[in-house]
């Protein structure tokens, strides 16, 4: 069974929890069994102090475990369910410290591991939100310790915080606190980019997908135009000489006249077909990406196609080169932006931007609010003849499809009924461009 393209991230997101669950039981039962090895050295039982506090926190982590994998497969969206293991696993980890000393517990790590599975699970947002829960939570059990209105179970008097230098409770919250946001940070932004990465591999794949479907369609297509080309051209040549040689009537002419326009129709259908089947290499220059972008949209603005109610936002970075026919490029975003434009029903905008992705590509995003497309829809739009256009040929994200792979690049569509549709183009960018460039 094939797996959706929405499907993915939930299903990634999925494994990620089983696995956390896993670890967070694994470690209860290591917990456990050190305390059980403590113990036994000691001559304690499970209910003896200090042992019981810890005890009970690991048990009640195996027993949260259990039932969170119980749950699991119950459970949508699962990016909430995430938040609110996260969310317990900092009382937990609190409850931890607390009883294995407070202030001078070897067990505040834990809030770092947290933070940092934590941005695995809900990526950089979800990172900072359990940095700060981890801030807080922490700050406040030295606080109530340092004010003695709670004491660790077990502890020296000369390792409370009560007993310990003001300026040296202060110095290592804030280093604590530092600590969280500084992994939050950095995995946050790890996970990012692995999110990116994978995001960039989906579609990898199924651009994948399409162009060996469009190659064996090409094949085919392209001996079937020329089929079709030759006998086109020879009775448009018989209709002119017809044309010239009957003598004139008011019918005559009217059907002259509409066999002269269905075959105009048909020789440019034909000729898209062969564009789609075997496009043009084109001549590739090095060019500054938005100086052209910014011609393509103004001159979109001025077609006669263009909604003048849609509004066209522009956000490009300058100093971007790529090498490619301009040729190609505008008969790319023409057909980008006049998607946009008819999937907008009466007012609404476009937003066109383009920016670097890292150093070796550059991205341009065409993004509408108009009415979106089910997941149906996607798989199906760049498959040659698909159209719910009146008057579409559906050829036209063929041949995106068929230049923007000819270039190394990647196309991606994004979209949800009643929300818009955002097609992403990621091209290789040429980070040493000389003086000649257009």
């Amino acid at each position: 069974m094939k797996i959706k393209r929405t499907q993915k991230p939930e299903l990634d997101l999925n494994r990620k929890l089983k696995w956390l669950i896993f670890f967070r039981a694994l470690f209860a039962a290591v917990l456990l069994g050190s305390a059980f090895i403590v113990g036994g050295h000691e001559n304690l039982s499970f209910f003896d102090r200090p042992l019981v506090p810890l005890n009970m926190t690991a048990a009640l982590i195996l027993i949260l475990s259990g039932f969170y994998a119980a749950i699991l497969p119950y459970l949508k969206p699962l990016v909430r369910f995430g938040y609110v293991q996260l969310i317990i696993d900092t009382f937990l980890v609190t409850s931890i410290v607390y009883v294995t000393g407070g202030f001078s517990s070897a067990f505040s790590f834990l809030y770092l591991v947290v933070i940092i599975y934590a941005s695995m699970v809900t990526f950089r947002r979800g990172a900072m939100i359990i940095a700060i829960a981890c801030s807080i939570q922490y700050g406040l059990l030295v606080d109530l310790e340092y004010y003695s209105l709670i004491n660790p179970f077990g502890m020296n008097a000369g390792m409370l915080a009560a007993n310990c230098d003001w300026e040296y409770v202060i110095y290592k919250i804030l280093i604590t606190i530092l600590a969280c946001f500084a992994i939050a940070f950095l995995s946050g932004f790890l996970a990012e980019q692995e999110r990116r990465a994978k995001q960039d591999l989906w579609a990898m794949e199924e651009q994948m997908m399409r162009v060996e479907k469009l190659a064996a369609t090409g094949e085919m297509a392209a001996g079937l135009a020329h089929e079709i080309k030759n006998p086109l051209a020879s009775m448009y040549g018989a209709i002119q000489i017809l044309k010239e040689d009957i003598p004139f009537s008011p019918d005559r002419n009217r059907l002259m006249e509409i066999i002269s326009r269905d075959a105009d129709r048909i020789s440019s259908l034909v000729n898209e077909f062969l564009l789609f089947a075997k496009p043009k290499p084109g001549q590739a220059k090095l060019i500054e990406l938005d100086n052209l972008l910014d011609d393509i949209v103004a001159g979109f603005q001025t077609d006669n196609r263009h909604n003048p109610r849609v509004s066209i936002i522009k956000n490009f970075s300058p100093g971007m080169y790529i090498k490619i026919d301009p040729e190609h490029l505008r008969q790319v975003m023409l057909n980008l932006l006049l998607n946009a434009d008819q999937a907008i029903a009466d007012q609404g905008r476009i937003e066109v931007q383009a920016s670097p992705e890292g150093k070796k590509y550059i991205r341009i995003t065409v993004t509408d609010n108009g009415c979106g497309m089910t997941e149906d829809m996607i798989k199906s739009i760049f498959d040659p003849f698909f159209t719910k256009k009146p008057k579409g040929t559906g050829l036209g994200l063929s041949i995106v499809q068929q230049i923007i792979t000819s270039y190394n690049g990647l196309i991606d569509v994004r979209s949800a009924p009643g929300k818009g549709t955002r097609f992403i183009l990621k091209l290789p960018r040429e980070t040493n461009p000389p003086s000649h460039a257009l």
